[in-house]
């Protein structure tokens, strides 16, 4: 399961930013137009408000399971998540919470 969680990470930093950075490209980091298409319809309101959601429920899971498993550096997933997405930061906290899981077990 390992290496799903890791080939999910990549995807969900490689796929989302293929339709990221030609936004870049063509408007900079402008966050008022950024903010303004995310919200345009509520087709796009509803996946914006669905994303923000799950990343509030990430954020308190990471809290929980950091502290129950004893994984250190919590904070660079938060940073992770708010740079290049949950599409990325939740895989890549999941592989290495199992990475974590296979060690205490194997004591």
């Amino acid at each position: 399961m390992k290496s799903i969680y890791l080939l999910l990470a990549i995807a969900g930093a490689v796929l989302p930013y293929s339709h990221f950075v030609p936004f870049l490209q063509a408007n900079g980091l402008n966050l008022a137009l950024f903010t303004s298409q995310l919200f345009v319809n509520d087709i796009s309101s509803f996946f914006a408000t669905d994303f923000l959601i799950c990343c509030v429920v990430f954020f308190l899971f990471l809290y929980q399971e950091t502290k129950k498993r004893n994984i250190k550096y919590a904070w660079l997933y938060v940073v992770a998540t708010l740079t290049i997405g949950l599409s990325f930061s939740l895989p890549l906290f999941l592989y290495f919470r199992q990475k974590t899981i296979e060690r205490s077990q194997a004591f």
